[in-house]
């Protein structure tokens, strides 16, 4: 069974405010409407996620959200996971370790420079810097998602909304 693992950098945030908490960060309006865009974008094609696994940052569960309602998936089963922000690629990979193998398609929400070191790590591809709501398409030929390493992902796709032609 192919496991597929949907890698996506939050949307645009507002800048941080003096004394505002970086976790607390907003999307602006562009990031509110990529958020959206790219959603619709995953409807269009059909894909739908087993699970939705976000940074607890405002503006990644945001994304999250913003994805999973143009999707009618049902935004309160989108799973926060602490360890995402400023994580490290060893970190992102132990929460992928991490998954139930039940799960065959997953969306990852989080933060650069670590999502992107990610995909790389993951798939051998020359990615770059991801920007903002831009979503990494990895397949795996495994059955466990214990078993994914580096290199053992082929990557399928890399979408974000200046992409889009909608």
């Amino acid at each position: 069974m192919t496991k597929t693992l949907f890698l996506a950098r939050h949307a645009k945030a507002s800048d941080k405010q003096p004394g505002q908490n970086d976790t607390d960060r907003e999307l602006n309006s562009i990031g509110l409407q990529n958020s959206t865009r790219m959603g619709i974008n995953f409807s269009n094609k059909g894909i739908q996620f087993d699970i939705i696994v976000s940074s607890p940052a405002v503006r990644a569960q945001a994304t999250a959200s913003l994805i999973a309602e143009q999707l009618k998936y049902d935004t309160s089963k989108i799973h926060l996971n602490p360890e995402i922000y400023e994580a490290s690629t060893r970190t992102l990979l132990q929460v992928i370790n991490q998954l139930k193998d039940e799960w065959n398609t997953v969306l990852l929400v989080g933060h650069n420079p670590a999502i992107s070191y990610l995909a790389e790590y993951l798939t051998k591809s020359e990615i770059g810097d991801m920007t903002t709501c831009g979503v990494v398409s990895i397949e795996f030929e495994l059955d466990q998602w214990n078993m994914i390493s580096e290199g053992t992902g082929k990557m399928v796709s890399y979408e974000y909304p200046d992409l889009l032609n909608f």
